[in-house]
């Protein structure tokens, strides 16, 4: 049973991953390593167990919100932070956590971060308030950044050939298994034991990564890599912090205010500030502004914060919905979501290999479109109406649109650019569908804090602003990428 599984899993290989995260597998796999490991399928299991703590956590809280508001009451303002204080690390992170991988040893940062995040998981479930909750969800943030990239690295050093690829192919097939399952099990644990029982589900998975880390995994820090970029990552850490919380202010039922105001223009002017970094830093910046000489790329990137912020909006406020308006169970809730990846998982394939054939502009101007539709679907969601005629309806649509645009988005993405640029380019655009959803959930704060009718009228504004917003990233396909030839 056990092979069984094993070699199911790695069938769904390019199902499995998003387009940003394949798209930095790829990059990765192009150095092979020189050595053969001793210990080939722990290493693998190694890496499996590290990066679901990510998958899983990514997922599993949006589940648990409408409990954790109820534990803190008179708090629904800073409820959205729940979220966004780990999407804030993982984005503005990313990429400087692969980088410093590569400098100072996998194994090292990899361990690192597992062990931070098991940290941050015990302070999460032993928080005696919000504010101490919120710091737990912050270092989690920052664990994972550290070991979501390293655990990639490890792979393409540790596999060649065939096996690299049937390698990723199971780390990737798991990892969306985890993201997926993650909800359901965690909306089990909410309702038999509490919320904080979905955090302390990190602990044996990581123990376990820990053990196996540190006994099998091997490697050599290179010290001969450029220094990392480290102004850069703090410009661009407070930059989306400020915006965030402007953001967050202006989104809350108290509306837009000064501070608000100050907050989102002293975001704008710090990401100015990283910017500026990045172009004195040149080739040796954690963002190399040539990336953006090539019209498709900035396009792409566009349309994957437009796509991925819509949709990770949508994640967010659905269970919020389903539980709090409909009287869903945590359970149901997370059961609800399991179509999306299962349908995901079933025909991005295909639409991969049409893709191949009529080019990346028309399916990435189709899929956005369609994924529009289904939100206005949601929008039925909150009005009555059974999960068979409202809620699946719509995530069967989004989904289908999903897997239009999941393969034919990586492989745009590394063809906008040249190959000494491909690693930059996939992390980047990776960190930019995180910025998306963080964005997304700051702004979702109006809808958090709103009950009964209110809370579905937000709803269907929600929905609206999301379908507006992949719209947008069908335009932008339509627009800015090249017609095939």
């Amino acid at each position: 049973m056990a092979i069984f599984f094993v070699n199911a899993i790695a069938t769904m290989n390019d199902a499995a991953l998003a387009p940003c995260d394949r798209g930095m597998v790829d990059a990765i796999t192009a150095e092979c390593a020189d050595e053969t490991i001793a210990h080939p399928r722990l290493v693998l299991a190694t890496t499996i167990l590290a990066s679901s703590l990510a998958f899983i956590d990514g997922s599993v809280v949006n589940v648990g919100l409408p409990a954790i508001g109820r534990s803190f009451p008179g708090h629904s303002l800073s409820l959205s932070w729940v979220v966004t204080g780990y999407l804030l690390p993982l984005s503005a992170l990313l990429l400087i956590g692969g980088a410093a991988g590569d400098r100072y040893g996998h194994r090292r940062l990899l361990l690192s971060g597992i062990g931070l995040f098991l940290a941050a998981s015990l302070l999460c479930a032993g928080a005696p308030g919000l504010t101490w909750l919120l710091a737990g969800r912050i270092l989690q943030g920052i664990g994972a950044a550290m070991l979501m990239p390293t655990s990639l690295a490890i792979l393409g050093a540790s596999f060649k050939g065939e096996a690299r690829g049937k390698a990723i192919g199971i780390w990737a097939a798991v990892g969306a298994a985890a993201g997926a399952i993650g909800p359901l099990i965690g909306g089990w644990l909410i309702d038999v034991v509490g919320w904080r029982a979905m955090f302390l589900l990190n602990v044996p998975i990581g123990a376990a990564a820990m053990f196996l880390g540190a006994r099998y995994v091997v490697d050599r820090p290179r010290p001969d890599r450029a220094p990392l970029d480290w102004m850069g990552a703090v410009s661009v850490t407070a930059g989306l912090s400020c915006l965030t919380w402007g953001l967050t202010m202006a989104s809350s039922s108290r509306g837009a205010s000064i501070p608000a105001w100050v907050s989102v223009a002293a975001g704008a002017a710090l990401l100015g500030v990283f910017l500026w970094i990045e172009r004195r830093r040149g080739e040796a910046a954690m963002m190399p502004l040539d990336l953006f000489s090539s019209r498709a790329f900035v396009g792409l990137n566009l349309l994957t914060f437009l796509l991925y912020g819509a949709l990770g909006g949508m994640l967010v406020l659905l269970p919020y919905v389903l539980i709090e308006l409909k009287g869903y169970t945590a359970t149901a809730a997370g059961a609800a979501l399991l179509p999306m990846p299962a349908l995901i998982a079933l025909t991005a394939p295909m639409m991969g290999k049409l893709a191949a054939r009529s080019g990346s502009r028309l399916p990435l101007t189709i899929g956005p479109a369609v994924v529009a539709a289904g939100f206005l679907l949601a929008m039925r969601i909150g009005a009555g109406g059974s999960y068979w005629t409202s809620t699946l309806p719509a995530m069967l649509v989004i989904s289908l649109g999903m897997a239009g645009a999941v393969a034919p988005l990586t492989n745009a993405v590394l063809g906008a650019i040249d190959a000494r640029h491909t690693g930059m380019a996939s992390g980047f655009n990776s960190a930019v569908a995180r910025a998306g959803g963080l964005i997304a959930t700051a702004m979702s704060s109006a809808i958090l804090v709103a009950h009964a009718e209110a809370l579905h009228a937000s709803f269907q504004v929600g929905m609206a602003v999301c379908a507006a917003g992949a719209a947008g990233a069908s335009l932008c396909a339509f627009l800015w990428l090249p017609r095939s030839k």
